[in-house]
């Protein structure tokens, strides 16, 4: 476990451990973090419902979710003589966006998952985490602790439920009463002995809107969702081609799909990032696909510097914009595109492209 740098030799005698946790939660919020939660590194609760998901394959390619095995739901075994565990959320949602739903009700335009509109979340709430640990040790001293943004085998929405950040929805995400759902999370694990907060209860009741409203039926029960369905699985992490028999349904969303947050009736008290990072970058809130498409990887890799979209690479954006193409109305500026890619250098773009244009054509 990391030792905080920088410390003074002769720490100040060690807060009360209420105190310290009321100063952390205030800290946090300087740091531009809408909530903090505490909890006890204990997932045994939730280690039977992750063990199950990967049994049946669920995590379709996503190995390294199988191989890191129980180390997601045993923080003491990821890293050492962790005790509690200080989850944060940090609202992404774009105030200024181009409205999600005009997007989608427009063919001819990319849909982008809100979250990555702006700057990658991953660096800019490590690096806010880091800060908030290092002045933890002014009050308390070198201590433990390890930071995580998504960069590890990390439990983080059964942590943030059991730090009483909100519940696990029926779309799997966490939600909470006065926020919604859109937002990012982020833990430290710490050897502090601090006092942890109570999970909040349930409010999804009969709701299932998530349910009925994803467009490829991937949540296949109340908070179980079948990645090898789920739209930003294939457009982000799924290296290979696409299934044909789920093309039609991704209509015009080209990374990632928000379709079950944005019905989601919580969301209507949903909280617009107060970060600056996330607002839209490059048009791509409402980009005409044939626009992106035109891309040289020179340019995709320049103007998504930053973007937690270009660790995709060019071939995989070509691939999920091509299936929105043929997604879209027929017409000769798109056939045009299409044509212009019909002989690009990898498969993967090549047969997709094919697929496109066969749709184009009827």
């Amino acid at each position: 476990m990391h030792k905080g740098q920088n410390q003074q030799m002769m720490a100040a005698p060690a807060p009360d451990p209420e105190e310290l946790a009321r100063a952390i939660r205030q800290w946090a919020r300087e740091l531009g973090f809408a909530a903090t939660g505490i909890s006890d590194a204990d997932l045994s609760q939730e280690e039977p419902r992750l063990l199950a998901w990967l049994a049946q394959g669920m995590h379709g390619e996503m190995e390294w979710m199988a191989r890191h095995g129980t180390l997601r739901s045993r923080p003491a075994e990821l890293v050492p003589g962790t005790r509690r565990v200080i989850s944060v959320r940090m609202d992404y949602l774009p105030p200024n966006a181009a409205d999600a739903n005009a997007v989608l009700a427009d063919p001819e335009l990319a849909y982008v998952s809100r979250y990555a509109l702006g700057r990658d979340y991953h660096k800019l709430m490590r690096k806010r985490l880091q800060k908030l640990a290092e002045r933890i040790a002014e009050a308390v001293g070198p201590f433990g602790y390890r930071v995580f943004v998504d960069s590890a085998p990390v439990l983080e929405k059964g942590l943030a439920r059991r730090a009483g950040l909100g519940w696990i929805g029926k779309h799997s995400n966490v939600l909470s009463r006065d926020a919604g759902s859109w937002f990012f999370l982020g833990e430290i694990y710490t050897d502090l002995e601090l006092p942890v907060d109570e999970p909040v209860s349930e409010h999804c009741g009969d709701c299932t809107a998530c349910i009925d409203d994803c467009p490829t039926d991937a949540i296949v029960a109340p908070g179980t969702v079948d990645a090898r369905r789920c739209i930003s699985y294939l457009t982000i992490e799924h290296p290979g081609p696409i299934p044909a028999a789920l093309r039609p349904r991704m209509g015009n969303r080209i990374y990632g799909c928000d379709d079950c947050q944005l019905v989601c009736p919580w969301n209507r008290f949903a909280r617009p990032a107060a970060c600056n990072d996330f607002a839209p970058r490059h048009g791509l809130d409402a980009a005409r696909l044939v626009d992106l498409f035109a891309w040289t990887e020179a340019e995709f890799l320049q103007r998504l510097e930053g973007s937690p979209i270009r660790r995709i690479g060019h071939e995989r954006w070509l691939r999920n914009i091509a299936v929105a193409l043929g997604n879209a109305p027929a017409s000769a500026e798109i056939r045009v595109a299409l044509a212009a890619r019909a002989d690009h250098p990898t498969a993967l773009v090549r047969e997709h492209v094919a697929w496109a244009l066969a749709r184009q054509a009827r």
